[in-house]
């Protein structure tokens, strides 16, 4: 099964490399930086199609909107829509904009251009659930930069207090944000603390060891769990690992073909 999923991240890599030269568009690193977390949550949740109607659904949300890419490659890579429609991205009058909206294609739940908005929106999601009687998941993946608004750490107070055990939330700690390294910014650390004194069951896991995270999410709750993802943004591709340059600038043509060649594609 790891290989299998270790296979499908590479092609989600190579899907979003291609996605930002064709589109033009940036955050192609930070969509790299996510892509093992989304490829492991979906495989979790047991995301399909079928499901993608019924009101108690697993929900899978991609707070850190930005890196949309992977969510729609990730997705494609499920059969929730062709392959081919990824070319459509950041395109007029697509069904994958740049930002992603809600509705705008099945396995997309929200509007999370705006940052901040994920958590608080999937502790919403988890008490309607309970009120519903469903036994449905709700999974949150964040940027650690998120975690510099205060809705998150409102709803971090909020979850534990409800006894949340039907929330998770994965932070993808890559320590960069759009103008710097994170601790550069506002500091963070020790941030897998923070979310233990909140009251959320807490784990830390190399971001990109699928295993670990699938090992992580399966840990039986009781309450809200908070996992902590060490990454690299970039991964994947290593003239863009860690570079934050890849954060703004899309790949030419000669990058995309040296990107897919370390990527085994």
């Amino acid at each position: 099964m790891w290989k299998k999923l270790v296979d499908r991240a590479a092609r989600v890599r190579g899907h979003v490399v291609r996605m930002s030269n064709q589109s033009q568009t940036a955050h192609l690193a930070s969509a790299l930086s996510v892509t093992d977390i989304l490829v492991a949550s979906a495989h979790y949740l047991d995301l399909t199609r079928e499901a993608a109607e019924k009101p108690e659904r697993n929900r899978l949300l991609l707070s850190k909107g930005h890196a949309v890419s992977a969510l729609y490659a990730t997705l494609a890579e499920l059969d929730f829509f062709p392959l081919d429609r990824l070319s459509q991205y950041n395109q007029n009058g697509s069904q994958l904009p740049e930002q992603p909206s809600p509705g705008c294609l099945p396995g997309v739940e929200l509007a999370t251009g705006s940052l901040g908005h994920g958590l608080p929106v999937g502790l919403g999601m988890a008490l309607g659930a309970r009120l519903c009687q469903w036994d449905s998941r709700y999974l949150v993946i964040m940027s650690d930069g998120e975690c510099q608004e205060g809705s998150v750490w409102e709803a971090a107070m909020m979850a534990p207090h409800h006894g949340l055990s039907n929330l998770t939330t994965i932070i993808d700690h890559n320590k960069w944000q759009a103008t710097g390294r994170t601790e550069e910014v506002t500091g963070l650390e020790p941030l897998a603390p923070k979310w233990e004194a909140f009251g959320w069951q807490t784990h830390e896991v190399d971001g990109h060891d699928i295993s670990a995270i699938l090992q992580a999410l399966a840990e039986p709750q009781d309450g809200p769990k908070a996992i902590v993802a060490h990454t690299v943004k970039g991964k994947g591709v290593s003239f863009m690992e860690d570079d934050n340059n890849w954060h703004y600038r899309s790949p030419t043509s000669e990058e995309v073909d040296s990107a897919e060649r370390e990527l085994g594609l």
